[in-house]
């Protein structure tokens, strides 16, 4: 399961307004860029965009389900290359996540993360490191 190159299954998730609202009660983040259309635009965004930690969040779920034990995670990094825009509608932004093995080190495995939204990369350096045992 952990050598070096394994490919995790490709996810898709889908991120509505929905679940922006539901995100910023969890998190706190009220932040209305994730909320109003007015807002958005004032700041220069295409739209209302999806909170970045929520995005991360769901790349960390695509590592952790494989993995089969969310506490296995021992850290994750990541940084924000470009927002994902969530139209308002049922069907919302599609974001793509795939990984793959990178280095596998005594009890330690390194999984590198791509997650793309409409082909283009929305997280940079995305990287978990996973207990192997």
């Amino acid at each position: 399961m952990y050598e070096v190159g394994t490919q995790l299954p490709e996810r898709t998730f889908r991120v509505t307004r929905a679940d922006l609202v539901r995100y910023a009660g969890a998190s706190g983040d009220f932040n209305p860029i994730h909320w109003s259309d007015r807002v958005a635009a004032e700041v220069g965004l295409p739209s209302v965009i999806a909170h970045g930690m929520l995005t991360m969040a769901l790349a960390a779920r695509a590592v952790t389900d494989w993995v089969g034990d969310p506490g296995a995670m021992v850290a994750y990094t990541a940084k924000f290359t470009r927002p994902v825009p969530v139209p308002d509608d049922e069907d919302g932004a599609e974001l793509g996540v795939s990984a793959v093995v990178k280095k596998v080190d005594g009890d330690q495995a390194q999984i590198d993360i791509t997650v793309v939204f409409e082909g283009e990369r929305v997280l940079g350096a995305a990287r978990a490191t996973v207990r192997t045992s």
